[in-house]
């Protein structure tokens, strides 16, 4: 055989994604070269373990350059560069191993209707959306509904013993069979510390309302009144799962019409969808994939504020999630009931918020990959019957939306339309370099710029925090380069993924300041937390390589404990810390008003005896309401109507701003006697003034 040259030995380094073609023959031994291997065998793998955490601390060292105040794009970039161009070498000089993920299983059972039920459940859903053409939840409709859906599915559903499953596996429990390993004891540990990033403080992080809280607020009185909407026109028209789900909660903890209802309600939804990062983590690759998933999705500062927020924003990546899991499980598992699930969650996350209606593309195209990368005209068919079963149920479950859609289709777009398009404004240039634009942005906020929106993130810092956003940069890399060699279809769906989610953000065409934002990509930190975890994982599992079986293993935890400190440090400070001093000095002291009437009323007045007159951008006065008596209370008085008030009785209490001549020159002419004193607010700048009409004898 003709002997390869230097040339052909760096060709064959380069194309790593080929299978080796080159042999090289090994030398014939010299005396005295075994007692020499000896000796040096263990500096390679010394060498090894020095080098291959180079990339990642590189790529740390990039991340710190963004976070600082006066943070240097290029300087970010450079050690970007370096961090990847090691990882890359280190790839293709067989340094570093890029482990396979877990490959589909199985073949599917044939797929079975049962045809009566499933004709049967047809018609009562046709009847329910008949009936649901009022934009109104009622008790004939939703019977119609529960019962056509709960036929389909028994029409479709395979059965597989799940509950003599479920059974057996309580009766080894109460039997004391059920082992329960330091596995377990883990996962249950990192849930409640993802619990503890989610509910601690959750009274005072955020601390106050803006004006979204108040229409949400109001939306569900009117729930508790009876109006059971199916879609809420106010404040350009929002979906109804928050409302209902903060319903439930206010009756169920006894926080009424509150901040904390609200808060309670997204932070319970993101909470209980964390096991399934972990699943899917296991589900692609292993069970430490999935722990790493759930331990970054839980303490990240991106994940948290949107579900502190107390919008709908946690909505979007709560019910993805199960629906990513529960179709990449069918696909890969091959089993039909996974599919229905699937869209059972894709059709309860249309309920939700307006950018999970990227969703069902998503759909679509990630069986469009696996179709493409099996060879299998069953597997073929198999992704062909799954698309048809997602969109079946999840139309079936989102048909009271889809009624009010058909009926009133500008108002349930309407929000959608004036960001994508010129219906609120003229668009500020070409459509596509907007959205290129658009796209750039928001490909680096994970670790440049989440955007400006103080609301519900700390402006202008990156979405992740700088472990997170190192890793997940080289893991990019990683299953790039993977996907590359193995071309599994899992990989090129975890890569497409990120840039598919972020597209809600992307098409803010008309309003491209607010892309990025955090609430709208929230769907992407379900690929970016898999690769994050992913990455984390293929570096510990090649420090384990260089070292004997326990050394390996205490190395390599002690390296996951290192990172999982740093991040729980880095980001507790940015939710407790940073973005709640922030938002504090950015929100109205709405909570401080409403006290001083709660105090007003508890002692010497009553707390229909005061008021608060507007003044441009100051508070919201229906806020005050909220804050000061639990209901939905609008408190405004405009100067002009403060005359009307003379005749009520005394006590009175007026609040104005400071800056507000015109009502203090109204209220002095009025009362002449009044007292009026300032309250200092714990906020600079948020202080306010107070009127007080003590007695009758002070009004003209």
């Amino acid at each position: 055989m003709e002997e390869p040259s230097v040339l052909d030995y760096v060709k064959e380094k380069l194309t790593f994604w080929k299978k080796n073609q080159i042999i090289l023959p090994s030398p014939e031994p010299e005396p005295g070269d075994e007692v020499l291997r000896d000796k040096t065998h263990s500096s390679p793998g010394f060498l090894a373990l020095i080098t291959i955490p180079v990339p990642f601390l590189l790529a740390i060292i990039a991340q710190l350059f963004s976070e600082t105040d006066e943070r240097s794009k290029g300087l970010v970039i450079f050690f970007y560069a370096a961090a990847g161009i090691g990882l890359v070498l280190l790839i293709i000089f067989r340094n570093w191993k890029v482990d396979s993920l877990l490959p589909d299983q199985g073949e599917a059972d044939q797929f079975k209707v049962r045809w009566i039920p499933f004709l049967a459940g047809s018609f009562f859903s046709l009847l329910a959306f008949a009936f649901f053409g009022g934009n109104t939840f009622n008790l004939l409709n939703l019977s119609l509904w529960v019962v056509g859906s709960a036929l389909i599915w028994h029409s479709l559903w395979v059965p597989a013993g799940w509950w003599g499953k479920l059974r057996s596996a309580w009766r080894r429990f109460l039997e004391g069979g059920l082992l329960i390993t330091p596995w377990m004891i883990l996962v249950a540990a990192v849930f409640l510390l993802a619990g503890f990033f989610r509910f601690f403080r959750l009274n005072q992080v955020p601390p106050e309302m803006f004006s979204d809280h108040a229409e949400k607020l109001i939306d569900v009185s009117n729930v508790l009144r009876g109006q059971y909407l199916i879609f809420f026109p106010r404040n350009t028209g929002r979906e109804a799962f928050q409302m209902y789900l903060t319903v439930a909660v206010a009756k169920l903890f006894g926080t009424g019409i509150s901040f904390l209802s609200l808060k309670l309600g997204t932070c319970l939804v993101s909470f209980f969808s964390l096991p399934f990062f972990y699943l899917l983590g296991k589900e692609l690759k292993n069970k430490e994939v999935g722990l790493l998933a759930m331990f970054f999705a839980g303490i990240a500062y991106w994940p948290n504020v949107i579900s502190r927020v107390a919008l709908r924003f946690a909505l979007y990546p709560a019910f993805l999630a199960p629906t990513l899991y529960f179709l990449i499980r069918g696909l890969k598992r091959k089993r039909w009931n996974d599919f229905l699930l699937a869209g059972l969650f894709l059709g309860i996350g249309l309920h939700g918020y307006s950018p999970f209606r990227v969703v069902p593309l998503v759909v679509v195209v990630l069986l469009l990959v696996y179709i493409l990368h099996t060879k299998s005209r069953e597997n073929r068919r198999l992704a062909v019957i799954a698309l048809l079963l997602v969109g079946l149920i999840s139309l079936v479950i989102f048909l009271p939306l889809g009624r009010y859609a058909l009926s009133n289709y500008q108002a349930f777009a309407y929000r959608m339309q004036t960001r994508m398009s010129d219906a609120e404004r003229p668009l500020q240039g070409n459509p596509w370099a907007i959205f290129f634009s658009n796209l750039g942005k928001a490909l680096v906020m994970f670790q440049w710029d989440n955007g400006q929106i103080w609301v519900h993130s700390i402006p202008g810092r990156p979405a992740l925090g700088v472990i997170s956003a190192a890793f997940f940069s080289l893991g990019v890399i990683l299953v790039l380069i993977r996907y590359i060699k193995k071309r599994h279809w899992t990989d090129l769906t975890l890569l497409l993924l990120v840039p598919l989610l972020l597209l809600p953000s992307v098409l803010s065409l008309a309003f491209p300041s607010e892309n990025p934002s955090l609430n709208r990509t929230g769907g992407a930190m379900i690929p970016v937390f898999l690769i994050t975890a992913i990455a984390v994982e293929n570096l510990t599992v090649n420090l384990r390589s260089q070292l004997s079986d326990k050394w390996g293993k205490w190395f390599s935890w002690a390296a996951i404990l290192i990172l999982a400190v740093a991040s729980m440090k880095e980001n507790a400070r940015l939710v407790f810390v940073d973005y709640y001093q922030q938002f504090r000095n950015n929100a109205w002291n709405t909570s401080e008003i409403g006290a001083v009437i709660r105090e007003f009323a508890d002692t010497i007045g009553d707390e229909n005896h005061a008021w608060v007159v507007p003044y441009p951008y100051w508070v919201d006065t229906r806020l005050v309401g909220i804050q000061a008596v639990g209901q939905v209370k609008d408190y405004a008085l405009w100067p002009q109507e403060i005359a009307s008030t003379v005749e009520v009785g005394t006590p009175k209490l007026y609040i104005y701003k400071p800056d507000d001549e015109e009502a203090a020159q109204v209220l002095r002419d009025l009362y002449p006697d009044g007292v009026v004193d300032i309250y200092v607010s714990e906020v600079e700048g948020r202080d306010f003034m107070l009127y007080y009409v003590l007695n009758d004898r002070m009004e003209n």
